[in-house]
């Protein structure tokens, strides 16, 4: 990846995204970068969810700018977003694959390829030809992480995105995200599980109310929070 070519990195400065009268956050400003995984943690209603639909595009901010090192157009199609409850077209499996390839006319040798690899990836091959919405809820994610992955974004957001599977789908959820980190996309996740969070980040984002409290290396996080907050929240308080 040529650095011309690199919407990194992103840089938020003074955010604030109202909605309803109701601020939902408010004079962030950071800068993400590539090559890391970032989570956005925080308690219920910290401004998680708002934060990455911002930094897709899905929000707009009342007050100050977000800006990639490439035009918002063009960085716009090289990032993909998984969603909490994936989205499943009404199709097979293969041809959910098939489809955001053919939106960007890849050539019918390398889709075949493509598809195949992500099939393989996530354990999927052999319900390929199976209508997508007869998925349990763990491999509704996996085929939604991998039709995101395929068209190979330069950053993956994930929205929380393991809530309410068990285990084993949690796993392998992580294993397949790990994969897909050595290929050179930057994963941006949000997540309420502890756990996940010491398992995958690399740098640490945490809200409270709206705020941006801190943004650290995860070791240094999980060791030595800068925020009273980060410190009630790692140790299971609760956050006012």
């Amino acid at each position: 990846m040529s650095q011309s070519s690199s919407i990194f990195p992103l840089r938020l400065e003074n955010i604030q995204v109202r909605k309803r009268g109701n601020v939902l956050l408010n004079d962030i400003s950071f800068s993400l970068v590539g090559n890391l995984t970032t989570v956005v943690m925080g308690p219920n209603g910290s401004g998680k969810t708002t934060l990455m639909r911002l930094m897709h595009g899905l929000e707009r901010p009342r007050q100050g700018s977000l800006n990639w090192a490439i035009t918002s157009e063009q960085a716009r199609s090289k990032q993909s977003f998984v969603f909490q409850t994936p989205i499943m077209m009404r199709r097979r499996v293969d041809e959910n694959l098939y489809y955001p390839l053919k939106l960007v006319a890849t050539p019918k040798q390398e889709t075949d390829l493509l598809v195949n690899h992500w099939l393989s990836a996530t354990g999927l091959a052999n319900k390929a030809k199976l209508p997508a919405q007869f998925l349990s809820g763990g491999e509704r994610q996996k085929l939604a992480i991998a039709r995101a992955m395929i068209t190979k974004p330069q950053v993956l957001f994930l929205d929380e995105p393991t809530t309410n599977l068990d285990g084993q789908s949690t796993r392998e959820i992580e294993a397949l995200l790990r994969k897909v980190k050595p290929d050179g996309t930057c994963i941006v996740l949000s997540t309420h599980d502890l756990g996940q969070a010491k398992r995958l980040a690399e740098q640490v984002v945490f809200l409270n109310k709206g705020h941006l409290c801190e943004v650290s290396d995860a070791p240094q996080f999980f060791q030595k929070p800068q925020s009273s907050a980060a410190q009630l929240y790692l140790d299971g308080d609760i956050v006012e």
